[in-house]
């Protein structure tokens, strides 16, 4: 990436804290960075004199960039820990010492000891953190010990052996840090308070811990005991303002799929947040195009079906803004805690994102004159060095779930816009279960076929979603339809960004950011956006029939116009015999309600 390359990708980056990823042109992370202010750390890579040759070599091997922001500078420090540890950059293990942030255990045992840990093992304690500042968690803990004071020897406090005598008070005990449980001068349920209330303190509440301490504080007072009441105000005041609790990394919470949404008129910004044992390892933001007013389930949906593929999560339960269907999942519209901390995070991300296109879109960045299209089109030309001016340019994507509803897109542009008259969907007919090979070579010969049997103009360019594999079988319908001379085929890989041509051993890497590659990315999207919609209708379709129009007397009709009012089959069933027969009448609602009923009997 060049210098003029690398400003350029800094202009839409936020001036907020954050983490930023840098990748190579094969798409992996070779460093993970956090920032107070994302836009001058970024910037400050090429802006700069770069001494350090580890520094130098690692500019010179960015190709593009992502970055997620968050809350709080105390956020960025734990998202980069976490990230780090999960893609293990080799930036980072060069130039930074990847360590552990500190926990505070609850140890699982009878009067459990409370201390100060970089190791989360797996022996049934309590880790509270992760923490960025060591000292204020040994301040806080030093607080809590001199009014709510923990044992610190590793002793044996079974019954048995506190009634047996077997211990003395140690020294702990005669300072005052300790209220000795080991010789029965401090009862199990006391002990046990204590450590609720040092719970309260690190998730913020402190109703509890305030009164008492109000209490002492008064007691004080009146012993005109000034001092000593001044101590514990100051201790209450640190109390109030210590919130240590982070919402990127927190072992209370398991693993969830996180998605906000942001719409407006033709347009949809969705977020997503992969969480996986309390850390979040993915983020990811997508635009949408709105085309039929499709409501925010539908979007999210969608959305949903493209991340949980393109990570493979497997995930049963999901936070998101509002309530919906989703497949089996569980769906969470969470009210207060870590979970709504993570919908707003998430939901910060996407409003960036719907900031920043409503800007492009006022800048008039994303429209360009006639003459700026042609001269767009000359500059693809040369890059992929094509024999003809691509003015007429069709993508191909196809997509199947779990072997079911396979389909396929393709979407065509012209002189470098939307053709949308000429976009089309297909049903595989020929091919059997899971064959993206065949069914690329299925799709490409029915709409290249029928071009020529209704003699109209076929493209300059052919570009195919997938690598070799699906580029080889697409060149072998071509080449059955006599067009190989004819037309250029590439394949688009996915997520690395690289274009292949049939027979070539490499592929061809435009520079990121450049006019060319941003024209083939934006048309691959379209055919991503495009097909997954018609590939979502098409499973919906598919469950329909399998639910409503598997009864006897109940046709495509009555189900549309059931479906029409009550947005899902779920609501049908729900329904009374009332709502039903004022949508379709006494004699097709008994027939549903009827049957609904005996499926719950």
């Amino acid at each position: 990436m060049t210098k003029e390359e690398f400003l350029q990708a800094t202009l839409s980056i936020p001036h907020k804290p954050g983490i930023y990823k840098y990748f190579n042109e094969d798409g992996i992370i070779i460093y993970v960075g956090k920032a107070k202010n994302l836009h001058k750390r970024v910037s400050s890579y090429f802006n700069k004199n770069l001494a350090n040759f580890k520094t130098h070599k690692l500019v010179s091997e960015i190709h593009h960039i992502e970055f997620s922001i968050v809350n709080t500078e105390q956020d960025a420090f734990l998202l980069e820990n976490s990230l780090i540890k999960q893609y293990q950059p080799k930036y980072n293990m060069m130039l930074k010492d990847d360590k552990s942030y500190p926990y505070i255990v609850i140890k699982n045992e009878r009067f459990p000891r409370v201390f100060l840990t970089r190791r989360v093992l797996n022996d049934g304690s309590e880790y509270i953190g992760p923490f960025t500042s060591v000292e204020r968690v040994r301040e806080i803990l030093e607080l809590v010990n001199q009014t709510l004071p923990f044992r610190s020897c590793n002793l044996n406090l079974s019954k048995l052996n506190i009634q047996k005598q077997k211990f003395k008070p140690c020294l702990e005990y005669h300072i005052g840090n300790c209220k000795a449980p080991c010789v029965g001068l401090q009862t199990e349920e006391e002990y046990n308070w204590n450590v609720e209330q040092l719970r309260k303190i690190f998730k913020g509440k402190l109703g509890d811990i305030t009164k008492y301490y109000k209490k002492e504080m008064e007691s004080f007072v009146e012993k005109m005991e000034f001092e000593k009441a001044e101590i514990v105000r100051r201790k209450l005041e640190y109390i109030k303002v210590f919130q240590s609790k982070s919402i990127v990394v927190s072992p209370q919470l398991k693993n969830y799929d996180v998605c906000s949404i942001i719409s407006e008129n033709d347009i949809a910004i969705v977020n997503y947040l992969a969480i996986s044992s309390g850390s979040i390892i993915h983020t990811h933001t997508i635009i949408f195009e709105k085309k039929l007013d499709e409501t925010d389930e539908e979007i999210l949906n969608t959305a949903l079906d493209y991340f949980r593929e393109k990570y493979q999560s497997s995930v049963s339960e999901i936070i998101a803004p509002i309530q919906f269907e989703y497949n089996e999942c569980k769906v969470i519209v969470p009210k207060s805690g870590d979970k709504k901390k993570l919908l707003e995070l998430s939901l910060q991300n996407a409003q960036f994102a719907f900031h920043d296109q409503r800007r492009k879109k006022t800048l008039l960045l994303q429209k360009k004159s006639e003459e700026e299209h042609i001269e767009l089109l000359k500059k693809l030309q040369h890059d992929l060095k094509l024999k003809n001016l691509p003015t007429h340019i069709e993508c191909f994507d196809n997509s199947n779930f779990q072997g079911a509803y396979p389909v396929a897109a393709m979407v065509c542009f012209k002189n470098a816009q939307p053709s949308k008259s000429e976009y089309r969907h297909f049903h595989i007919k020929t091919v059997e279960g899971i064959n993206d090979f065949e069914s690329m070579k299925e799709v490409v010969y029915r709409r290249y076929k029928r071009l020529l049997d209704e003699n109209k103009a076929i493209p300059q360019l052919i570009i195919i979603d997938g690598g070799k594999g699906q580029l080889n079988f697409a060149l072998k319908s071509i080449e059955s339809l006599g067009l190989r001379n004819e037309i250029t085929i590439v394949g688009l890989a996915k997520n690395v960004e690289e274009i292949f041509f049939p027979g070539d051993k490499d592929s061809i890497k435009l520079p990121y950011q450049s006019d060319s590659l941003n024209l083939l990315k934006r048309i691959r999207d379209e055919v991503h956006r495009f097909g997954i919609t018609f590939h979502r209708k098409t499973r919906s379709k598919g469950i329909i029939k399998n639910e409503l129009e598997q009864i006897n007397g109940i046709g495509e009709k009555i189900s549309a116009s059931l479906l029409s009012h009550f947005k899902s089959v779920s609501n049908i069933k729900k329904a009374d015999l009332n709502s039903l027969e004022q949508i379709v009448g006494s004699a097709k609602a008994k027939i549903v309600f009827k049957y609904f009923k005996n499926q719950n009997q």
